[in-house]
């Protein structure tokens, strides 16, 4: 059973959701999240929408949050230093110190996930969405990579390079776990969006989320 915890603006929609769906609603605003499995990127699709929710799998049964309610914490734990080589030139300068949710589960930190084990295989062409980084505002730049992180491909996403597509295709029933560095403590809003195109030829979003993470 998952727990939704959402900030709805129609009070009907709350109800309509309980007696539908069996979920419990609530308000959520300021809610921050530092610790434990976190799909940050968590796809759903239902009704013929697409979105993009957070699901804190760090609690039992899980709860589902809307992007806008919660922050993302890197403590200052995760603080990381950028090793010396070409692979990790994306990261900063070598020695510099960046913040790192890393790709391994460190039980001290924010374990961030990617899912889409909400989208049901058979409904996208190729069995695959979309999840592109629109935006990023904040002290310095977000970069998403798995390990290994040459070649370039192994970068999901990075703020700083506009050579990239920052594009991720997320497949049906996938979970997926890497790195997210922040390249300077503070606060970041980062938009993502989601969109992806039907079995039978039609598009379908796209939907954004707009995430706020704190770094240090």
């Amino acid at each position: 059973m998952r727990t939704y915890a959402r900030t709805l603006t129609v009070a009907g929609s709350v109800a309509a959701a309980i007696a539908v769906g069996g979920l419990t609603a609530a308000h959520a605003a300021g809610t921050t999240l530092s610790k434990g499995h976190v799909d940050v990127i968590d796809v759903e699709y239902a009704a013929g929408v697409l979105d993009l929710h957070v699901h804190d799998e760090s609690v039992t049964p899980g709860v589902e949050y809307d992007p806008a309610d919660v922050v993302i914490k890197a403590l200052p734990a995760s603080a990381y230093t950028v090793p010396s080589g070409t692979c990790y030139t994306h990261l900063g300068t070598a020695g510099s110190t960046v913040y790192r949710l890393p790709q391994v589960e460190n039980t001290n930190l924010l374990w961030p996930g990617i899912s889409g084990e909400h989208v049901s295989t058979g409904v996208f062409q190729s069995d695959k969405v979309q999840v592109k980084l629109k935006s990023v505002a904040g002290p310095g730049k977000i970069t998403v990579y798995k390990n290994g992180l040459c070649p370039k491909s192994n970068r999901y996403y990075d703020s700083g390079d506009a050579t990239l597509t920052n594009t991720k295709d997320v497949t049906a029933g996938e979970h997926d776990h890497a790195n997210w560095v922040f390249t300077k403590a503070g606060t970041y809003t980062a938009t993502f969006e989601v969109s992806g195109t039907l079995t039978n030829g039609s598009k379908v979003g796209p939907a954004t989320a707009t995430y706020t993470f704190q770094a240090g």
